[in-house]
């Protein structure tokens, strides 16, 4: 890791100064409880019903058998965890219906789902065709409010290093239609094949952000920059820096978790601005690379430290940038969460634990439909549970 010097800044040292604060939104997918397939056509009223129980903090997504909730604005990610908790438990109250906490289901087949009948979903379907009828996929979006733009773009630019590190603590998506995939986190493989997906440009100002979206809309191939949908990116509607990266983590500790270590690096890289130092910038080829490995392995397969110029173990990684944000998260009291991420790195992921359990169930002698099964029963019971 290399930290580069910059030019001078005025001093800042306050998270409060550049209203550092956290919210999420999270997509579950709604499994039907008898046959633990994906529901594919749930009740309308779903999603308002939902909606009245939780004032609104319910929203539909681009499938039928999705549904999105949404954390309010946070003063502290254990403020936003209990809000998801009481989300969690309050959706799965409804019908025979159950949330998962899961980037893709283990068997359910994409041939089989439809779409959200609104207008905005009409277009992404009729645009992508045949490549957004696969998207029974789902991510973690984490939102950290910074009122400027300047800094916006400017930590953008530091943090897409990290991106890497955070998708690695975040994977659950190993299968794909009942098939291992070798990947522990194939939602990415299905996301990126959509335009304007991965990692951001890097950008010199704010400025120079809105001219490429003016291009873009200009050219008349999206409406505004909500279809701009970067690994991170700065949020179309609020003032915030999106974390988009993550997939959907099933134990809503390993979530809070990953939430609190984007907050601290984020916090920590506006804190170098009053020493006139950031984070280097390295080519989006190289944490392309870092970004490959993350979603083929996960936390067991290490990352490249490019100022070593060689893969290290995540765990050690992980040392590296805990000991980084140390002093933030004492103050912020987010030790423990912090502390949990070193527990995601020596028990692996949601996607490490659904493969542990369909293999240890096939070596018991279930056929594969009923290892899957076992794998989605134990996904609801972490998802509503909340551990």
């Amino acid at each position: 890791m290399q930290l580069n010097a910059s030019a001078p800044e005025e001093p800042l040292n306050a998270p409060e100064a550049a209203g550092i604060y956290p919210w999420c939104r999270k997509e579950y997918l709604l499994v039907d409880r008898d046959t633990r397939d994906l529901a594919p056509n749930p009740p309308r009223d779903i999603v308002k019903r939902c909606g009245d129980l939780l004032n609104g903090q319910v929203n539909p997504e681009f499938l039928k058998s999705q549904i999105e909730v949404e954390t309010r604005v946070s003063k502290t990610v254990r403020e936003a965890g209990e809000d998801l908790r009481h989300l969690r438990k309050t959706v799965a109250a409804e019908d025979n219906l159950a949330p998962i906490a899961v980037s893709t289901h283990p068997f359910a087949k994409w041939t089989r789902q439809e779409h959200t009948e609104q207008e905005r979903y009409d277009v992404l379907a009729r645009d992508f065709a045949g490549v957004g009828r696969r998207l029974v996929i789902c991510g973690m979006h984490v939102h950290v409010g910074i009122e400027d733009e300047d800094l916006r773009i400017d930590l953008m630019n530091q943090m897409t290093y990290f991106l890497p590190h955070l998708l690695a603590l975040s994977t659950s998506s190993p299968f794909w239609t009942g098939e291992d995939m070798g990947m522990m986190s194939y939602r990415l493989a299905v996301w990126d094949s959509l335009p304007r997906t991965g990692l951001p440009d890097r950008f010199d100002s704010w400025g120079e952000y809105q001219r490429l979206v003016a291009q873009i809309v200009n050219a008349g191939l999206i409406e505004d920059d909500t279809k701009i949908w970067w690994d991170i990116r700065p949020s179309a509607r609020y003032p915030t820096l999106e974390m988009r990266i993550a997939d959907m983590c099933t134990r809503l500790d390993d979530a809070l978790s990953i939430a609190a270590l984007y907050q601290c690096l984020l916090i920590i890289l506006y804190r170098l601005r009053a020493t006139n130092q950031r984070w280097r910038i390295y080519p989006p080829s190289l944490i392309q690379e870092n970004r490959w490995r993350a979603q083929r392995y996960g936390v067991y397969g290490g990352l490249v430290d490019f100022g070593l110029g060689e893969v290290v173990p995540f765990p050690d990684l992980l040392e590296e940038l805990l000991n980084l944000v140390a002093e933030d998260a004492e103050m912020l009291d987010w030790e423990l969460e912090i502390e949990n991420t070193r527990e995601i790195a020596l028990r692996g992921t949601s996607a490490h634990r659904q493969l542990a359990l369909y293999n240890e169930a096939i070596k018991s002698g279930a056929d594969k439909q009923e290892a899957l099964v076992q794998v989605v029963d134990a996904l609801i019971i972490e998802t509503v549970s909340g551990v």
